[in-house]
């Protein structure tokens, strides 16, 4: 049986390498420095563009809070919005800005850092599967705590457990990422809470958005936490 090994070209040396990261341009951080050097005024446009996408990302995820329960379609297209705008930002800091997104993640407690990751790689998943391979009642359980601030909100949904997906149709490398992704849902999303969910990830976002606008570094001891609600 060969063996198929995932790799691509870096952008400045134009050297094969194997990726560590599902958006990784560079082969090494040496050329991830000289590529920033060369293309600085490709780094004021990148910046513009992670501006607006945060500010939809946060739009998108406040409107959560405000559809109710019993919005019927319009509270499935919000999540796919949210799903949507969510993983678009952190795609855009992981592939342009991945020394403060490390800086970020390597300040959240230990524990964190691998259930964030793994919300991240699940919601992906979601954003590739959902209402177009698989239908959005598929992924989403409609049910809400009946008391409690989740009460008749669509943050008090739950993602549900999902099967292996079919990926035959995919080359190789694309069935590896897809399974990846796949598992990550259901270790970090299935069986927890929509707003949960989008919470920790938009907490960690805004916290790796300051690193990346600001070129602070995050301090070793970094008291970063992931919110519980949305």
């Amino acid at each position: 049986m060969v063996v198929m090994v995932d790799t691509r070209n870096c952008e400045h040396c134009g050297c094969a390498f194997e990726p560590r990261r599902e958006h990784a341009r560079f082969c090494s951080a040496r050329c991830r420095v000289a590529w920033n050097r060369e293309n600085a005024s490709d780094r004021r446009i990148e910046s513009s563009a992670l501006d607006w996408s945060i500010a939809a990302m946060r739009e998108a995820t406040e409107r959560l809070r405000r559809v109710r329960a019993a919005s019927g379609p319009q509270a499935f297209a919000v999540i796919s919005e949210a799903v949507w705008w969510v993983t678009i930002v952190d795609g855009t800091l992981m592939r342009y800005h991945p020394d403060a997104y490390d800086q970020a993640m390597a300040g959240l407690p230990p524990a964190d850092r691998g259930p964030t990751e793994g919300t991240f790689s699940g919601l992906r998943f979601v954003r590739n599967w959902m209402g177009y391979h698989v239908d959005h009642a598929d992924f989403i359980e409609p049910r809400q705590p009946e008391s409690g601030p989740e009460a008749g909100r669509i943050t008090g949904w739950t993602w549900k457990p999902l099967p292996e997906p079919a990926l035959w149709s995919l080359p190789p490398r694309g069935q590896a990422w897809e399974m990846t992704r796949y598992r990550a849902y259901q270790a970090e999303l299935a069986g927890h809470l929509i707003g949960q969910t989008f919470a920790a990830a938009t907490t960690f976002l805004r916290l790796a958005t300051a690193m990346a606008t600001s070129g602070r570094a995050v301090p070793a001891s970094h008291p970063a936490t992931l919110e519980v609600n949305a």
